[in-house]
């Protein structure tokens, strides 16, 4: 049997759409109730459905007054306060486009970004880096009584016209603009039962930054769809106090990464968690020692998923369909995936090939901005490639097998190597510089640099400190005489990722 799993697709969204009031309509059913509380362990802030729908509405308001008009790209610089989904939901309601970047982004960072994109105007937190010479800059106070405001109108229309777009290193290891459609969020709804087990009675806790699909998504949007109640740790709240926060507040579902779960661990042998029925996890894979530690601390199971920005979580397993030991989980119902080899068909089951996704797909990404190169790259006939080495068995579990395009993963952010190569290269005394994903435990990974020059793993720590966010920036530093590199002179990250791996057991 051909690694192919075709399942029926899901209804088409209506003809007049809009991401935003799909969001919200299930809330505004019962507007007394809790959508969105920002948790610490001092207390917390409260807001109800009737009160988010009037701040994303009234947030549209001060857009268009400001002077944008639908299909005008906005730059969020903000870190993990209300005013986020505040302004992300209130800028797809006008017609807008919302560009989400992570708040730890240096200045050249988020100017090198912003260049490409060309916002019309930038909402900005306090002491967030900015880009140079910005746009229009509309400050978050703006925002902060957004619900006072006369509500915009939903800009409905075609639910495949661009409706925001997220960053992410595309295939070539620059970071990239992934372009959404409306319909991404109708897609989201595979996930619900595939993936989350979640209803409207629940109470989500989402420990991520605002900036990551998988926590606008997860954390954010879906609960919002389904009715239910969103739990966000206020900025600045340690792993080590999540465990408090989850029993204060209720939580019935926990999502974050394996480095989180990994986090509370370390501070946690046993943790008394009543409400708390299972965890979420994705962004990287799980390593099996984590989930049978929070197994074994919590007495709940973790349900993993399988995604990437262009396309969220597609693979995943569930509390109705469990992931068999070893593997992911299942493509979720409603999906149409693939196994290819190299000549683009499907590969027999059990055999390792790339995984693939139909074009047809409502969840897939409209391409990358300003990257048409980069976004045919990754089509191969009717499919779009992951990059990700996988097999699929006999009853359509997927096992994962590695990582394509050398990418790293630190906490669960995919971190282009060239890109912390290259800001690496202007530090004095770097010489030739290559970024390697390496173990230093079991179930723990960080970043490392292999350097020809004479700079200090002082001077290069200094160096990535004040060029690149804090997930990018190297833990490990390397003297190595020469990098090993092929004929043409490519880079052999692989020979140079086993070379540090071997140092480190030895």
């Amino acid at each position: 049997m051909d690694s192919l799993y075709r399942t029926a697709p899901i209804p088409a969204p209506p003809a007049a759409f809009n991401m935003a009031a799909h969001v919200l309509s299930a809330g505004m059913s019962t507007p007394d109730k809790l959508a969105m509380q920002i948790v610490k362990p001092s207390g917390a802030e409260r807001w109800s459905y009737a009160r988010l729908n009037a701040a994303v509405r009234g947030a549209g308001t001060v857009f268009l007054r400001a002077g944008l008009v639908p299909g005008d790209r906005v730059l969020l610089r903000l870190g993990n306060g209300p005013e986020f989904p505040v302004a992300f939901l209130g800028a797809i309601a006008a017609g807008l486009v919302p560009v989400p970047s992570s708040s730890q982004l240096t200045g050249p960072e988020i100017t090198k970004l912003a260049r490409d994109l060309a916002p019309s105007a930038v909402v900005a937190g306090a002491g967030i880096a900015l880009p140079d010479h910005p746009a229009q800059v509309i400050g978050a106070d703006a925002l902060r009584r957004a619900e006072e405001i006369e509500p915009c109108a939903f800009d409905l229309g075609d639910p495949n016209r661009l409706a925001y777009m997220i960053f992410t290193s595309g295939t070539g290891g620059s970071a990239r603009a992934v372009m959404h459609a409306h319909r991404a969020i109708w897609a989201r709804q595979m996930m619900y039962r595939g993936w989350y087990g979640m209803g409207s009675e629940d109470r989500l806790m989402h420990a991520g930054a605002f900036n990551w699909t998988y926590t606008l998504g997860t954390g954010l949007m879906d609960p919002w769809t389904l009715g239910a109640s969103a739990l966000i740790p206020a900025e600045g709240v340690e792993a080590r106090a999540l465990p408090l926060l989850l029993k204060r507040f209720d939580a019935t579902i926990f999502a974050a990464a394996p480095g989180v779960y990994r986090q509370i661990l370390k501070h946690h042998e046993q943790l008394s968690l009543p409400k708390l029925r299972h965890g979420l996890s994705a962004g990287e894979a799980l390593p099996e020692p984590t989930r049978a530690a929070w197994n074994a601390a919590t007495g709940t199971k973790i349900y993993e998923a399988l995604g990437m920005s262009e396309c969220s979580t597609f693979i995943s397993g569930s509390p109705d369909h469990p992931a068999p030991p070893g593997t992911t989980g299942y493509p979720q119902e409603g999906r149409t995936v693939a196994v290819l080899g190299e000549n683009g068909q499907p590969v027999p089951r059990g055999e390792p090939g790339q995984l693939a996704i139909h074009e047809s797909d409502p969840g897939l990404y409209l391409g990358y901005w300003n990257a048409p190169e980069e976004t045919a790259a990754r089509r191969v006939g009717e499919w779009f490639v992951t990059g990700d080495t996988v097999s699929m068995a006999e009853d359509g579990a997927i096992t994962y097998l590695g990582r394509g395009y050398d990418m790293m993963n630190a906490g669960g952010f995919r971190v282009s190597p060239i890109e912390v190569e290259e800001a690496m290269h202007d530090c004095p005394g770097a010489g030739d510089v290559a970024a390697v994903e390496v173990a230093v435990k079991a179930d723990a990974t960080v970043i490392a640099l292999a350097y020809t020059g004479e700079a200090t793993p002082e001077a290069l720590e200094a160096h990535a400190q004040q060029v690149l966010a804090r997930y990018k920036q190297p833990r490990m530093f390397r003297h190595v005489d020469a990098l090993p590199r092929n004929r043409n002179g490519k880079i052999l990250r692989s020979e140079i990722r086993a070379r540090l791996q071997e140092e480190m057991t030895t």
